[in-house]
């Protein structure tokens, strides 16, 4: 967007397209960009539910981010739920593999802990060390998209989303206006679960969870 205002922009790995003024509003967006909103905030409010329905004792959760790459709106939705929350919500900055390994130990400290590994390409970077982590210390985490050795991930269809990304680009180079194409969110999510991981840490999935599943990993 530095480099031009006249030629067309599709996104299709944006949070907040609004709030990050790539556009000025989703059915309108106004300018040269458009494209596809990778999640929706109120989706936080699920990775919550799931973390308490695989793992009923969890009564603390740690949630990992860092507060300069995180989008900022997961944590106001959770901090939105969190009178009602079946668990304390610990917000958890993080900004180096060493505050990562510090904050899931605090969090780990007592029983009852549990995480949420945040939307964040901090996340998916040290997502080795993260998942090594919960691991080690017998923590069920979430994931926010998949990852095929996480206890559980649900999220966007990424592949999905990148191909409806096509679309836009073929209805542009037809002469349609980014300004006139509403940015779009995710029309398709999947849930992973990982029976071999739930088995080490001695959980039992629900058989309502594992019915809705599009993939139980053994």
């Amino acid at each position: 967007m530095k480099e031009t205002r006249s030629i067309p922009i599709v996104f299709s790995y944006v949070v907040d397209p609004v709030g990050s003024g790539f556009v000025q509003s989703f059915a309108r967006p106004g300018g040269n960009v458009t494209g596809f909103q990778t999640y929706e905030f109120t989706i936080a409010g699920k990775w919550l539910q799931l973390l308490t329905e695989v793992a009923p004792s969890v009564r603390r959760v740690g949630l990992i981010h860092n507060p300069t790459t995180a989008p900022p709106g997961f944590l106001r939705e959770l901090e939105r739920l969190a009178p009602s929350a079946p668990a304390q919500l610990v917000a958890t900055p993080v900004h180096n593999p060493e505050e990562i390994n510090a904050a899931i130990v605090e969090i780990a400290r007592e029983p009852g802990g549990g995480l949420i590994i945040m939307p964040d390409i901090f996340n998916d970077a040290n997502h080795p060390q993260i998942v090594a982590l919960a691991a080690k210390h017998a923590l069920p985490a979430v994931y926010t998209h998949r990852f095929d050795d996480g206890l559980v991930c649900y999220g966007p269809d990424l592949p999905d989303l990148f191909q409806r990304v096509a679309s836009y680009v073929d209805r542009i180079l037809r002469g349609e206006k980014p300004s006139e194409l509403p940015v779009q969110a995710p029309t398709k999510y999947e849930l992973v679960i990982n029976l071999k991981i739930a088995n080490a840490l001695g959980l039992s999935i629900p058989p309502n969870l594992i019915a809705i599943a599009d993939e139980v990993i053994q």
